[in-house]
């Protein structure tokens, strides 16, 4: 059976191979993720200026539709957009008119009547992004901001980036990414950018209750200690325990999770002596994480936080340019 990427990860390129939505990192290429590498470098000294804009989405409004309770995200993405001198709306789902019985595309037709150019979705469902990509006209950009279990593709971007300014290149990585595989969008996106950007290997540590199905088909190496998965490993992104989706007891405890799969300093010297530590936040202490290694010299977990409006700048400004382009072809034909 297709799966979501497989039908609708060609909706995301206009007819240029230009990024025209960004909904998930499969169906990219490797060029199209460096290209979003590339971009977002040149937008990291923005955070540093007295005045902290450009141009490049003035006139443009963003509305950011997050049907999922977020703050880190919703915050970078809307810092990322007004950066970008863009007008910003912030819908707040649970007093709009959809928790009065609208409709979620009769919502998105008055957005497009108030001529909104772009839409950042979060939303529990995966797939829903897809769909609303699919339903808006060529004048709105669907950027994803994360859906169910399925991707968070601007996580994992601001990830890789984080990975690119430490290690320099992704040949010759081995990385290891610990925890809640089960339940984490964060984590097929990663392992996807993972392995079309060249690393040598992609480890998963978790125990067999927090791996999904056919984890293996998924390109990684699969362990079940951390003792094995750590050994010489260049990147840790460690995962947060997502107990709000888990259904079930998954885990005897989560003292017990953290004295085999929480990363200690005890844990973290079987890795390379420079090994990098990540975590996509947000952090539970003494569950995924100690705080000597979160606030340790080899955390770039900040950096990842600081990362993420670069990105998110890069991906929404080049998904308007892919769009303008498209609506300029069209309007040349007729």
């Amino acid at each position: 059976m297709p799966s979501i990427d497989d039908e609708l990860s060609p909706l995301q390129l206009n007819r240029f191979q230009q990024l025209r939505h960004f909904l998930t990192i499969e169906g990219l290429s490797r060029k199209h993720l460096t290209d979003i590498l590339d971009t977002a470098d040149t937008f990291i000294e923005v955070g540093s200026r007295s005045i902290k804009k450009v141009p490049l989405l003035r006139g443009k409004t963003v509305a950011n539709l997050f049907f999922e309770a977020s703050t880190r995200t919703r915050t970078t993405f809307e810092l990322a957009a007004k950066r970008l001198s863009a007008d910003v709306l912030n819908i707040n789902i649970t007093t709009s008119a959809t928790s009065k019985g609208e409709s979620l595309s009769d919502m998105l037709r008055n957005l497009e009547a108030m001529a909104v150019d772009m839409f950042v979705v979060r939303h529990a469902q995966s797939g829903a992004p897809h769909f609303i990509a699919k339903s808006v006209t060529p004048r709105v950009s669907v950027i994803n901001a994360g859906d169910g279990r399925h991707a968070h593709p601007t996580q994992a971007m601001l990830d890789m980036l984080t990975i690119r300014q430490h290690k320099h290149k992704f040949e010759g990585l081995k990385v290891a990414i610990v925890g809640d595989i089960l339940h984490s969008r964060v984590a097929r996106s990663q392992i996807q950018a993972l392995n079309l950007l060249g690393a040598e290997e992609v480890r998963v540590i978790a125990p067999d209750t927090l791996l999904p199905p056919y984890i293996d088909q998924f390109g990684v190496k699969v362990f079940s200690s951390m003792k094995e998965g750590m050994r010489d490993v260049d990147v840790v992104i460690m995962l947060r325990l997502q107990k709000e989706r888990m259904e079930g007891a998954l885990l005897p405890s989560e003292q017990e999770f953290f004295r085999l799969y929480g990363l200690s300093q005890d844990k973290l010297v079987l890795a390379k002596p420079d090994a990098i530590v990540m975590h996509p936040g947000p952090i539970n202490r003494g569950v995924e994480i100690e705080s000597a290694v979160a606030d340790g010299p080899q955390s770039v977990i900040l950096n990842q936080v600081t990362n993420g409006i670069a990105v998110r700048m890069a991906v929404m400004s080049m998904a308007m340019s892919g769009q303008i382009a498209e609506l300029t072809a069209d309007e040349e034909v007729a």
